[in-house]
């Protein structure tokens, strides 16, 4: 696919064992590039460190709390005390929450834009100065479709607007900061086969399918594929976008 050799990428929320974060940060690994997995749970990122390392790729791992910002601080400064740049962040971490309005509470939703977008900030903002001085760098977003269409299986209103939030922060930094050489995109997935679809009833996995054009939901490697396109070189023309991957389940 693309070299990524030489690329140090940041991919947070990467610990979780059928995540995108995982799939994201093997999928850049196999690439060539040097990654470090961040997370809250330090047992997760080790497991995605050793898949990586067994298979012959360069990875390190680094507790992160999002929400935090020595923490993210510290990991910055850690990344660049090892290695000197970073040329791609994914910000991938993230929670959701199905809950209706009606039963929402100001704490909820609070805390959805606590981790889905104030740490998706926190993370950004961190490399920012790093990437203009090398005048390069790649940053992608990890919305959904849930912020494009408004609602979604596994989400309440409070996920959607979170997602909706990174698209247009996301839009906007790429007009701030592009002509730094730093690219700023999005992909925005639909159902995938992580651990939530998988402890769903195969009368909901049935019903669901059905409005699917592609008859089944996406897998974790797909969206990883997207992602690591839109980190190489070949993607430095497209900036400010985002990638529907959802089967055709919605289309603009």
């Amino acid at each position: 696919m693309f070299d990524l050799g030489g690329k140090v990428a940041i991919v947070t929320g990467s610990g979780s064992e059928r995540g995108i974060g995982r799939a994201t940060a093997v999928a850049l690994a196999e690439q060539g590039a040097t990654v470090i997995v961040t997370d809250i749970n330090a047992e997760g990122i080790q497991n995605t460190v050793s898949i990586i390392q067994n298979a012959g790729g360069k990875a390190n791992g680094i507790t992160l709390d999002v929400t935090d910002q020595a923490s993210v601080d510290s990991m910055v400064k850690e990344v660049m005390d090892t290695y000197g740049h970073i040329d791609i962040l994914v910000n991938n971490a993230g929670i959701s929450q199905r809950l209706s309005v009606a039963d929402m509470k100001v704490e909820d939703m609070k805390r959805l834009f606590e981790i889905n977008v104030f740490g998706l900030f926190r993370c950004t903002k961190a490399v920012l100065d790093i990437m203009k001085a090398q005048k390069k760098g790649r940053i992608i977003n990890l919305s959904s479709v849930a912020g494009k269409r408004g609602g979604g299986v596994f989400g309440g209103a409070h996920y959607s607007a979170t997602k909706a939030a990174v698209l247009g922060f996301s839009k906007n930094l790429a007009r701030e900061v592009s002509r730094d050489g730093i690219t700023v995109n999005c992909v925005a997935p639909g159902l995938t086969n992580t651990d939530i679809w998988a402890s769903l009833t195969e009368d909901v996995t049935t019903a669901l399918i059905k409005d699917i054009p592609v008859g089944r939901p996406g897998e974790t490697r797909e969206i990883a594929a997207a992602i690591a396109f839109l980190a190489s070189d070949e993607a430095a023309y497209i900036t400010g976008e985002e990638i529907d991957i959802n089967g055709g389940s919605h289309m603009d």
